[in-house]
């Protein structure tokens, strides 16, 4: 577990977003990045563990539990699928896998879109609507952000 921590504070160190928020079994770690530095802030058992300088700038978090993407529509009319944590976005369940879409593809509310990967943890991101996959943003095996746009979907009529 230690590894893994420390693992997630290097990533948090080379990436872009401000602050990430992870919660199981009673365990509770918040990763905040305040200019070239990160800070932890871990909770075993409500207990604080290692404190640090309260943040005044507050970005949105989001717990893995709680992961649904986030849905946005742009200028075209077509609707962004958001990453509702940050991770590495996969396009199929495993490598040699065929991907679970592709660009023209029609997909229905509530189908796999592709999956992103936090810490061990496989998200499979569902569409929230249906229509047809007009762009996929994201190369496979890469980092995304917290929302961050995945895939864009034109509605069905």
């Amino acid at each position: 577990m230690d590894k893994d921590i420390k693992d997630l504070i290097d990533y948090v160190s080379k990436s872009n977003f401000v602050e990430f928020e992870f919660e199981k079994d009673g365990f509770k770690i918040k990763l905040v990045k305040k200019g070239a530095k990160v800070v932890v802030q871990s909770t075993p058992a409500s207990e604080t563990a290692i404190a640090s300088k309260p943040d005044k700038t507050k970005a949105p978090s989001q717990t893995l539990e709680a992961a649904t993407p986030e849905v946005a529509e742009d200028r075209e009319g077509l609707i962004e699928i958001k990453s509702p944590i940050v991770g590495t976005f996969y396009r199929a369940a495993n490598p040699s896998a065929s991907p679970f879409v592709e660009v023209g593809m029609l997909v229905k509310k509530g189908q796999i879109l592709c999956i992103v990967e936090a810490m061990k943890l496989m998200n499979e991101i569902e569409s929230e609507i249906a229509g047809e996959v007009i762009e996929i943003l994201v190369p496979n095996a890469h980092p995304v952000e917290y929302g961050q746009p995945l895939i864009k979907i034109k509605p069905a009529e």
